[in-house]
């Protein structure tokens, strides 16, 4: 296990320390030994990102619940044109490199702002399309 990063909030600015999951899900099976940066306002600022297993270093940017819920749409929409397009999991994500002009550092959704979800949903939508009656996701 590495040590805790610094992390500030970009929403309040206050600092951000690593908790037990357990903090916001409660204790259940999901959320055992798993660890959370989560804003030190929380409950009023409800900002969190979850922390690797092993390294305990976070798995993205802090994020609200608007921006935590685009993070969701945006994996189900990779998953989607995975599935339809039957593609391996690490090719989906060349192809979003791609698509977005990103390096494989930064195509994680994890790190991605409302606006770059909103261009993933997107991208995946369309290029699924042809194969499917598909609906919009956002």
């Amino acid at each position: 296990m590495t040590k805790q990063k610094h992390i500030q909030c970009p929403y309040c600015h206050a600092n951000a320390s690593l908790r037990p999951a357990s903090t916001v899900y409660g204790c259940n099976r999901r959320s055992q030994g798993k660890y959370i940066y989560l804003c030190d306002r929380w409950p009023a600022c409800d900002a969190y990102v979850s922390a690797h297993d092993r390294t305990h270093r976070p798995m993205g940017t802090l994020a609200n619940g608007d921006l935590r819920h685009k993070r969701i749409l945006a994996h189900r929409a990779l998953e989607h044109l995975q599935q339809s397009r039957h593609m391996e999991k690490w090719e989906v994500y060349i192809w979003l490199q791609a698509k977005l002009g990103l390096n494989d550092q930064q195509a994680h959704i994890g790190m991605f702002s409302d606006g770059m979800c909103d261009e993933v949903i997107r991208l995946c939508y369309k290029a699924a399309a042809p194969l499917g009656n598909l609906h919009s996701a956002a």
